[in-house]
């Protein structure tokens, strides 16, 4: 939070004409609710110990699948955007059978199922973005809906969130994930079964990763081969930087959003300052790394023995 508070008055009192108005936060939270709903699929997966680094070729593969279906196929719109969010799952079972299934690294295993479903994106649309009119009409317009200047996409992102939060801080299966991230092998041995949540960790991710990508694409109006990617160092600064708000090291939802806004609001300011491009990668680039220190540093402060009964939701651990 004091980084954000810190952003803020910089360029208030940089750029106090143009920085400190309400259209300034309107646009900061609309122009970053992908990369929020983004950050979120992380946030389970990582939660259980597990990287998903497919998660923007994920989002890349089905903006370019429902766009070519309504492009390509004559499908309606509604039936393009579900088909998004099946392959979506189906991207996280694919990753689930990789890591969870076969037992390959799942940092290396992403890696490469992105690879994978890379090639796909570059057979559907041929390396070229897709759309016409009424595909950018359709989808515009819904993605410009909005209340108070807010847009329909920031509140499907607090709805996420809000789900999230619950599951993880509320119930046994999202303690018993944050036990498996703290210790895979002594919460397999009190009885968690380990597999299931890790595989519905990639599930959920692939899921969300798939609905940040039908937004994007609502937002721009066309399936973009190359839309993905870009965000994946944004959604990760931001799942780490908010590992160090609120939950001493863990990751977590209000952070997480917490943290996308700070992201958010220090590139807006950037722009707004007229910075060069390569300022606002560098500032990202200088967050993950600084919030990667920082969540170590919280991690090994707060580091603890655990009484199993407690984080995992079962009897204590017999020795």
């Amino acid at each position: 939070m004091y980084l954000l508070v810190a952003i803020g008055v910089i360029f208030s009192v940089w750029k106090p004409a143009v920085f400190p108005r309400l259209t300034t936060v309107q646009s900061i939270l609309n122009s970053n609710a992908t990369v929020a709903l983004l950050a979120l699929s992380l946030v389970i997966p990582l939660a259980a110990g597990v990287f998903d680094l497919s998660v923007g070729t994920v989002m890349a593969l089905t903006g370019v699948l429902a766009a070519e279906l309504v492009v390509g196929h004559g499908l309606p719109v509604s039936v393009a955007l579900f088909a998004g969010l099946l392959v979506g799952l189906a991207a996280g079972a694919f990753n689930a059978a990789i890591v969870v299934g076969i037992g390959i690294e799942s940092f290396i295993g992403t890696l490469g199922t992105s690879s994978v479903m890379g090639a796909i994106i570059l057979l559907i649309s041929n390396n070229e973005s897709i759309r016409n009119e009424h595909l950018s009409s359709t989808l515009q317009d819904l993605a410009t809906r909005n209340v108070g200047g807010i847009q329909l996409p920031v509140f499907i992102v607090v709805a996420v969130a809000v789900v999230m939060w619950y599951f993880l801080e509320h119930t046994v299966s999202g303690r018993r994930l944050y036990a498996i991230g703290f210790n895979v092998e002594a919460a397999r041995l009190s009885g968690i079964h380990t597999k299931k949540l890790r595989a519905g960790a990639l599930l959920t991710s692939g899921f969300l990763a798939g609905l940040a990508g039908l937004i994007l694409m609502a937002q721009t109006g066309s399936g973009a081969p190359t839309s993905g990617p870009p965000y994946l160092l944004d959604a990760f600064a931001a799942v780490f930087l908010g590992a160090t708000q609120f939950r001493n090291g863990r990751f977590n939802t209000s952070g997480t959003l917490l943290a996308v806004v700070v992201l958010g609001t220090g590139t807006t300011g950037l722009t707004i300052a007229g910075a060069r491009t390569w300022t606002l990668n560098l500032f990202i680039g200088v967050v993950l790394v600084v919030a990667l220190a920082l969540t170590k540093l919280e991690v090994r402060r707060t580091a603890a023995p655990i009484v199993q009964g407690d984080a995992i939701g079962d009897e204590p651990l017999q020795h």
